[in-house]
C-alpha cells in the first residue's frame, strides 16, 4: 500500500522507463527506487534561501553560516523574519553583500505573495523556472533543483549540469559527455519522467545527488 501521494506515479514512472529502455532498466535494477519526492509541506522560502547562502561554498563552510543566519533570525526563516532583521547581522553572519542582498529579494518576493506554494503549483515546470528566475542569486539550476527536490517535478532535465551530463554519457556509452544543448534532445525520449533519468545519472556517476550534498536540497 503506498505510503506517499508520490508512491504511485513514481511506480508507473520507473515501470515505463525500464520498459522503454534496457538501459536505463539495468540502471534502475542496481540504484534501486528513485528516491525525490515532494515533502507533504515544501518550505518554499526556507529552502530557496538556503540554496542561495550554500551557492559557491564548500558544505562545512556553508552549513555553518546557514546555521548563524537562521540564530540571527531566532529560529524563524520567514519573509518577515528576514526583512525584519538588521542588514548588517546578516553580514555579520556570514553572508557575502551579494547573497544578502540576494535572500533580501527573495524575502520581498514572499512578502509579496509571490512564493505562495499553491501558485508555483499551478504553473508549469518552464513557467516556475521562469518565476524563480526573476529572484536575485536565483539561476536556473537553482529552479530545477528546487522543481526536483522540493516540488516533486517528473520531468525536468538538467542539462547545464555537468554531472548529469558525465552520467548520462557513461549510462549510454558515449565517448563523452555531451554538451548541455546536445543533452537537450537526448532527454526527449524520456519525457514526461526527464527528472527521474536525470537522477540515475547522478547515481550512475557514484557521485552525491544535490539532495544527497550538504550543499542541496
Amino acid at each position: 500500500m503506498p505510503t506517499h501521494p508520490d508512491d504511485d506515479r513514481i511506480a508507473r514512472a520507473l515501470a515505463d522507463l525500464s520498459e522503454r529502455s534496457p538501459v536505463l532498466a539495468g540502471v534502475i535494477a542496481r540504484h534501486g527506487p528513485y528516491a525525490p519526492r515532494r515533502s507533504l509541506a515544501p518550505d518554499v522560502f526556507g529552502s530557496l534561501a538556503r540554496a542561495i547562502i550554500f551557492q559557491q561554498l564548500a558544505g562545512k563552510a556553508a552549513a555553518t553560516i546557514h546555521g548563524r543566519f537562521v540564530a540571527v533570525l531566532g529560529g524563524t526563516v520567514t519573509p518577515a523574519s528576514v526583512l525584519a532583521a538588521d542588514p548588517e547581522r546578516l553580514r555579520g553572519a556570514g553572508l557575502s553583500r551579494a547573497k544578502r542582498d540576494a535572500v533580501l529579494d527573495l524575502a520581498r518576493h514572499g512578502q509579496d505573495g509571490n512564493l505562495e506554494l499553491a501558485d508555483l503549483d499551478a504553473m508549469d515546470d518552464d513557467a516556475l523556472t521562469r518565476s524563480l528566475c526573476r529572484v536575485r542569486g536565483v539561476g536556473p539550476w537553482t529552479a530545477q533543483m528546487f522543481l526536483i527536490f522540493q516540488l516533486g517535478r517528473l520531468d525536468v532535465w538538467p542539462t547545464g549540469d555537468l554531472a548529469v551530463r558525465k552520467g548520462f554519457a557513461r549510462a549510454f556509452g558515449l565517448t563523452e559527455p555531451p554538451r548541455a544543448r546536445a543533452l537537450v534532445p537526448l532527454g526527449d525520449p524520456f519525457r514526461p519522467y526527464r527528472s527521474v533519468v536525470a537522477w540515475y545519472c547522478w547515481r550512475v556517476l557514484d557521485t552525491q545527488t544535490p539532495e544527497d550534498d550538504a550543499a542541496g536540497w
